[in-house]
C-alpha cells in the first residue's frame, strides 16, 4: 500500500495489518501455525511481557497501548524483520517482507492447484498433466482486470 492510502488508516489498524501479515508469512513458510505461548515466551524472555488480551487487541487494531518501541522491536525480532517495519508508521515494506509476500502468493496459488488435483482423482495422468500445464501457463500471463 502506498503512503497516500495510509494517510486515512489509523496507526492501530496499520500495525494490526502488519502483524497479521507477519503471522501469515510465518505460516506460509511451512511452519506450524504460530501460537500465542510462543510469542509470549519470546517477549517475556526479552523483558517485554505481552498478555494474551493485549496481543489480541494489537492484532485487531483496537490497542492504543501498542506504541512501546521496545515491545515492537522485540516483535520484529521474533518475526525476523527490520524493526522499522513495525516502528515506522509510514515506512516502506522491507524488501524481505515484499519477497515473502510474493512467496505467500505463490504458495496460495499452489495450494489451490494441489487442492484441485486431489479433487480430480480418477482422471487419467495425461489429462491431469494437460490441466496443470494450462493452469501454469495462465499463472504466467498478466491478468487483464479491465474486463472484470
Amino acid at each position: 500500500m502506498d503512503r497516500e492510502g495510509w494517510i486515512h488508516e489509523q496507526p492501530q489498524a496499520r500495525l494490526a495489518r502488519k502483524l497479521n501479515l507477519l503471522l501469515d508469512l510465518y505460516e506460509a513458510r511451512g511452519l506450524s501455525p504460530l501460537t500465542y505461548p510462543q510469542i509470549s515466551k519470546h517477549m517475556s524472555d526479552r523483558g517485554t511481557p505481552l498478555s494474551r488480551s493485549r496481543w489480541a487487541y494489537m492484532r485487531a487494531g483496537d490497542s492504543s497501548m501498542a506504541t512501546d518501541p521496545q515491545l515492537l522491536q522485540n516483535l520484529a525480532e521474533f518475526f525476523g524483520v527490520d524493526p522499522r517495519y513495525l516502528l515506522d508508521d509510514y515506512g516502506e515494506i522491507p524488501e524481505l517482507v515484499d519477497a515473502q509476500l510474493e512467496l505467500l502468493r505463490t504458495l496460495r496459488e499452489n495450494r489451490v492447484r494441489n487442492f484441485a488435483a486431489r479433487q480430480l482423482q480418477g482422471i487419467s495422468p495425461e489429462t491431469l498433466r494437460r490441466l496443470r500445464k494450462a493452469i501454469d501457463e495462465r499463472l504466467k500471463t498478466p491478468e487483464d482486470d479491465a474486463d472484470a
